[in-house]
């Protein structure tokens, strides 16, 4: 992936940025795009009906990731107050989808996919969270 190539070589981070962030960026562009699929794949479905929720929660979740790697990528000018909200709401955003993912994942490889980026998003955007606390905390000592 480039993505983390970029953020290392963005003009205010010079070679120096946590790994966390990179993690979280990388996680949340592959769970939005997995969400997206798992939400077609359960629209082609036989039992469509069934899978509202999941469809739903797929559509939301891969917004949300969307926007939370999004901002996450900015180097320019910290943001930590926002960044943090968003990690938040991302990281319970996918533990929702996560959730309702693995209840058809048994029937559905699509929503097993999906659900293992889902946790894998959630944890990331856990692990960054805690990153810029500790980032915080360092700032204002």
């Amino acid at each position: 992936m480039h993505i983390g190539d970029m953020i290392l070589n963005h003009p205010h981070n010079r070679g120096t940025v946590s790994p966390a962030i990179i993690e979280c960026v990388e996680a949340c562009s592959d769970c939005a795009a997995t969400c997206s699929a798992c939400a077609d794949a359960c629209l082609g479905e036989a039992t469509v009906a069934e899978l509202i929720a999941c469809i739903r929660l797929d559509l939301d979740c891969a917004d949300i990731c969307a926007a939370t790697g999004a901002v996450a990528v900015r180097g320019t000018g910290r943001h930590e107050v926002t960044l943090g909200r968003l990690l938040e709401a991302c990281a319970e955003a996918c533990r929702r989808c996560g959730d309702e993912c693995a209840k058809h994942a048994g029937m559905h490889e699509h929503c097993r996919i999906c659900a293992a980026a889902c946790r894998r998003c959630e944890q990331a955007c856990r692990d960054l969270k805690k990153a810029l606390g500790r980032v915080a905390e360092t700032i204002t000592a």
